[in-house]
């Protein structure tokens, strides 16, 4: 007898829907076919000893499985449940007759318990698309898939309980969550907060700018100055995800396995912090079975790069083109996968290796050392970074201040409303804040009166700044307008991006 049941594979952030053909004729075999991985072909033993200790076991038979579409790769221990109910049904120990109107996902273990798998929202929202009645997957994942409405949700955690699902024996519990409320519940949970950072209102002023246009920022400063400090808390002020946004995040968390069994939905911006040993496609993402790097699990959010100079510069290198075209693609011979990554880089670093030029007077790095510690970071990719900011030394007096500084919410308000204009301003385009205007939009939206001209043009000469350096200032210089709700550029905005603009020059050629 031939039956078919339904599951889903992952490409890229999207889920495709994968048919498993069961069919149990006289003879003896197992056969599996359809570009299964080495997890999949290793099912029969999990299947086997899994429905042995649930009542059931495998017929003596020939069976033969097919996974279709039948050229694509299949990979993971995902499954198990679906090739386990085909083989069931096939064989006429349980009902059938409602097994097409699901997605059956979950991995076996032995004992015939369910374990957590990846990539269930993108799953679920496939399953909605193609007029499934529902999915049924592992308990630790039915919160997840529950955010997705009109889909029947259904968490198991035992092969036996679908299988008395099936033979109408009980009824399984459908998980229901309010997505909306859930999402609203948690937007504004941030674990860090401004009000706790001493002093460093320049720092902070720049944190303000890079969150209100979504500028990438360097901070540098000598160790124990505040830059990881202010750098954790750049979330905190950044606006508010959508729930668009929050969906896109959360399908690339779920798609690398990062999704808690308790967590539905991602509400706050991610911040990434890979340590400096990470390797290129860690960062980037692929692979043989390409998974998302983390510039893509930093998407809508933040990714920081602390101490930037010790990171490979071929690591470094890989981020040009993300930082540009803020999508990251994968080709292989057979396919190509698009990952989105749509982040803010926020780095920081020494001023020297010994980390206290010019500080310390004292300095044991000599002039060559330092040259060298410059010349790890790359010309093309400084001029992808907006805003260079020197971070100093907190002095005795604002380490005792016990006034709080301004607090988080404070700076959003402000940010948010800098944001409400670009907004505006883009409405009918793709682009969402300033960092993202190309040159026809700064064409139209960063005029420059006479001064302001005179100002760039000095600053371009003085400086030695390429053409990149002078759009990044215009960007930011239009996010401080944007702060100060000024519709066109002044001298002052000018001259405030261009002090962001200043540090590559003053430190990199010692």
């Amino acid at each position: 007898m031939l039956v078919k049941v339904y599951g889903a594979a992952i490409h890229g952030v999207s889920a495709q829907i994968i048919t498993i053909e069961v069919n149990v004729d006289q003879g003896v075999g197992y056969h599996l076919v359809g570009l299964p991985d080495n997890a999949i072909k290793e099912s029969s033993y999990r299947i086997s000893a899994a429905l042995k200790n649930s009542g059931f076991k495998i017929p003596g038979k020939k069976i033969t499985i097919n996974m279709a579409p039948a050229d694509l790769r299949k990979e993971g221990a995902a499954y198990d449940l679906s090739i386990a109910l085909g083989i069931l049904a096939a064989s006429d120990l349980i009902k059938y007759e409602n097994l097409n109107d699901y997605i059956i996902m979950g991995e076996l273990s032995l004992d015939g318990s369910l374990q957590p798998i990846r990539g269930v929202l993108p799953i679920a929202i496939k399953a909605r698309e193609d007029g499934f009645k529902g999915i049924i997957l592992p308990k630790k994942n039915a919160r997840e898939a529950a955010i997705v409405n009109q889909l029947d949700v259904y968490g198991i955690d035992n092969i036996k309980e679908i299988i008395d699902f099936f033979n109408e024996d009980i009824a399984l519990e459908k998980f229901e969550i309010d997505t909306r409320k859930e999402f609203q519940d948690k937007i504004d949970h941030f674990p860090f907060d401004f009000d706790e950072v001493k002093g460093q209102e320049a720092a902070k002023r720049a944190m303000e700018v890079a969150a209100a246009g979504g500028h990438n920022i360097i901070l540098i400063g000598s160790p124990g100055s505040g830059k990881t400090m202010i750098a954790k808390r750049l979330p905190s002020i950044l606006p508010t995800l959508s729930l668009k946004e929050s969906l896109e995040t959360t399908k690339i968390h779920s798609v690398a396995g990062k999704m808690g069994a308790e967590t539905s939905l991602i509400t706050i911006r991610p911040f990434r912090s890979p340590h400096h040993t990470i390797s290129d496609v860690a960062l980037v993402g692929g692979g043989s079975y390409p998974q998302p790097g983390e510039i893509s699990l930093a998407h809508n959010g933040v990714l920081f790069l602390d101490e930037m100079p010790e990171f490979k510069r071929t690591v470094l290198e890989v981020m040009r083109q993300p930082l540009e075209d803020r999508v990251v693609t994968i080709s292989r011979a057979k396919f190509t996968i698009e990952y989105p990554a749509s982040f803010m880089l926020v780095a920081s670093m020494n001023p020297s290796p010994s980390g206290y030029f010019p500080d310390d007077p004292n300095n044991t790095s000599s002039t060559v050392e330092m040259q060298r510690y410059m010349n790890k970071l790359s010309g093309p990719l400084l001029d992808r970074i907006d805003i260079h900011i020197e971070v100093s030394k907190v002095e005795y007096e604002q380490l005792t201040e016990k006034r709080k500084g301004e607090s988080s919410a404070s700076i959003r308000a402000r940010v948010n409303k800098a944001r409400d204009i670009q907004n505006e301003r883009y409405k009918d385009s793709d682009i969402n804040y300033n960092a993202q205007m190309g040159s026809k939009e700064m064409e139209k939206y960063c005029e420059l009166d006479e001064y302001s001209q005179l100002l760039i043009k000095a600053a371009m000469a003085k400086l030695n700044l390429s053409a990149r350096a002078y759009s990044r200032i215009l960007k930011v210089a239009r996010t401080i307008a944007d702060l100060e709700n000024s519709e066109n550029i002044q001298g002052d905005h000018i001259s405030e991006a261009i002090q962001y603009r200043s540090l590559d020059r003053d430190f990199w050629n010692v």
